[in-house]
């Protein structure tokens, strides 16, 4: 008796001193983590800090809406490039979600064969392309074809980057979806693609959501495309077929003069482009969380009541 007792007090001691062990590990992994989010955070948080320190004073209403003025002289403002951005932002958008995320759904559920693994290949080294690469290939196919800058060829070389970030995130958006969600489907007779529209995506919207505003935020600074497709205006849109503005532009070109009132006009236009990709970011977050929200609701209103 004595001995089995003798051994019981063992595993306890045992015991407390593995769980002790595991509880400072898990501190020490947790201080570590922390660690490395302030670390992460420092420089955006500088940067985000330094634009709003030197650009708050050149917002202005007449900044927001004229066209630019004279060179050097500080006068007028970025009217024509604030619109340009948000016409490119959503034409490229047109063009590349719908292929990214058809390209995904295709690589997720139909994708055990030779053709999708090439696919998917290809479309990972086509995701690390340098941005100037895709801008110089749509100047090729685009401009020098019609013989003239557009917004079209802008919007071509953007969609080029915005299709494989959709088109990977998608796809990895619906393989964490549980296999039993389909199988659940199939069980109801549902055919595949009712399972994969109708059940499957939507499980994995908010992935998907998350994909699609990582590649606008990242075209919405892209320069190099848009200096070989949209070349750049001092005025307002008028046509797809024309050169038009945008903010990254604007930036780049008042970034290069010597005057300081030209760098301050600047700083003001990056942080317009932050604030408008911070918007946008919450517009379509907002959106669709209120969605949720209204089809949450809607549920609780049809199920019966219990008595």
């Amino acid at each position: 008796m004595s001995t089995t007792n003798e051994k019981r007090q063992e595993y306890r001691a045992l015991f407390k001193n593995n769980v002790k062990k595991r509880l400072l590990v898990d501190k020490l992994v947790h201080i570590v983590i922390f660690a490395f989010v302030i670390i992460a955070i420092i420089p955006l948080g500088s940067i985000l800090v330094e634009v709003f320190k030197n650009g708050i004073t050149a917002i202005s209403y007449e900044f927001l809406t004229a066209t630019p003025g004279s060179i050097g002289s500080g006068d007028g403002g970025i009217g024509p490039a604030i619109q340009g951005t948000l016409i490119i932002i959503g034409l490229a958008s047109l063009i590349g979600v719908p292929i990214g995320v058809m390209s995904g759904i295709f690589l997720s559920e139909y994708g055990d064969n030779r053709l999708a693994r090439n696919i998917r290949f290809f479309n990972d080294v086509f995701m690390e392309f340098p941005s100037i690469v895709l801008g110089i290939f749509a100047f090729l196919v685009i401009v020098l074809i019609l013989g003239h800058f557009s917004v079209w060829a802008g919007a071509f070389a953007l969609s080029l980057i915005m299709f494989p970030i959709v088109a990977r995130t998608t796809e990895e958006s619906l393989k964490m979806v549980p296999m039993t969600y389909r199988e659940a489907g199939t069980a109801l007779g549902l055919k595949k693609w009712v399972i994969t529209f109708r059940i499957v995506i939507s499980a994995a919207k908010s992935g998907m959501i998350t994909g699609i505003l990582l590649s606008v935020s990242r075209i919405g600074g892209e320069t190099a495309p848009l200096i070989m497709t949209i070349l750049g205006s001092s005025q307002f849109f008028s046509s797809m077929d024309v050169p038009m503005d945008a903010l990254p532009l604007r930036i780049w070109r008042l970034s290069l003069l010597p005057y300081e009132s030209s760098q301050l006009q600047g700083w003001g236009a990056a942080l317009v482009l932050i604030f408008i990709i911070i918007g946008i970011n919450l517009a379509i977050r907002y959106h669709f969380g209120n969605g949720n929200a209204m089809i949450s609701r809607l549920i609780k209103q049809r199920m019966p009541t219990k008595r």
